[in-house]
């Protein structure tokens, strides 16, 4: 029997892995989308684990939100004076604003909540009882 939670964790940190992958070694037309698209995921995915009980619609509109939040965030210019103080606030924050992130963000938080109907099945399949069921 697997928790719904901890195949959350499980999940979040294969696109975590995923995602640096894309972006330390990623080049080309696609590699900046990809990435994007699993930064969406990835705070669905944290979304979820949080928030175990909310839908799964609820949860990807918190994610794109979030998504954009952060990428507007990027016009401040307060992110990259944060990344020249520790580099790796890149990989949270962002530093450039792109418009184009946006679509990414939100093919990102609807493949977040197929993932997590994915991970609702594998846990009932497992014997788990997941939160409560929800669409």
């Amino acid at each position: 029997m697997v928790p719904e939670r901890l195949l959350l964790a499980a999940a979040g940190a294969a696109v975590t892995g995923t995602g640096l992958v894309v972006a330390t070694t990623g080049s080309g037309p696609l590699a900046d989308p990809a990435g994007d698209a699993l930064y969406a995921v990835l705070v669905y995915l944290v979304l979820a684990f949080c928030a175990p009980r909310a839908r799964r619609g609820v949860l990807a509109a918190s994610a794109f939100g979030l998504c954009a939040l952060i990428e507007l965030a990027q016009l401040t210019g307060l992110p990259a004076t944060l990344m020249e103080r520790w580099d790796p606030v890149r990989y949270l924050l962002g530093t450039t604003f792109n418009a184009v992130d946006l679509l990414a963000y939100a093919v990102g938080a609807v493949v977040g909540a197929g993932l997590h109907s994915l991970v609702l099945r594998t846990a009932l399949v497992r014997g788990a009882r997941p939160a409560q069921a929800r669409d």
